[in-house]
């Protein structure tokens, strides 16, 4: 099965990540995994003030921060693992990843805020079960 980390680095994440290790027939090797991470996009007037090399090393910097534990934590259980960084609005390049990469399933923590929070700040996890047709297992 493909199955689609998306991660960032936060408690949910970690938690996310500890519930897989609690539910091992996630872990038997069976499963190929893709990690992604996507950082936001930095605004073009802001960007155009910075070198390219730069702002590549800024995305993949921020990134590497969010695949480090994540990278131990995948080594320690020897499972076969992709790592995608892409940058932009977080609920539509984890949906397009997910269509695009032909995922069976997304597998991700959420904050498990009630109704009326989700309604006043919204929810990455909303919006991707909104615009995406792959199964998501939430984690809270």
């Amino acid at each position: 099965m493909k199955i689609l980390l998306p991660v960032d680095g936060s408690a949910y994440t970690k938690r996310m990540l500890a519930w897989l290790t609690t539910n091992g027939e996630w872990l038997t090797g069976q499963h190929e995994f893709t990690v992604l991470t996507v950082v936001p996009a930095i605004p073009p007037h802001a960007a155009a003030m910075f070198p390219a090399d730069q702002l590549k090393s800024y995305y993949d910097d921020t990134a590497e921060a969010v695949f480090k534990p994540i990278r131990k934590f995948t080594a320690k259980h020897n499972l076969a693992t992709n790592y995608v960084t892409k940058t932009g609005h977080a609920p539509d390049v984890i949906a397009k990843t997910a269509e695009k990469g032909k995922h069976d399933l997304i597998i991700m923590g959420s904050h498990g805020h009630g109704n009326l929070m989700n309604l006043v700040m919204g929810s990455v996890t909303n919006q991707v079960l909104a615009r995406c047709k792959t199964p998501v297992l939430l984690v809270r």
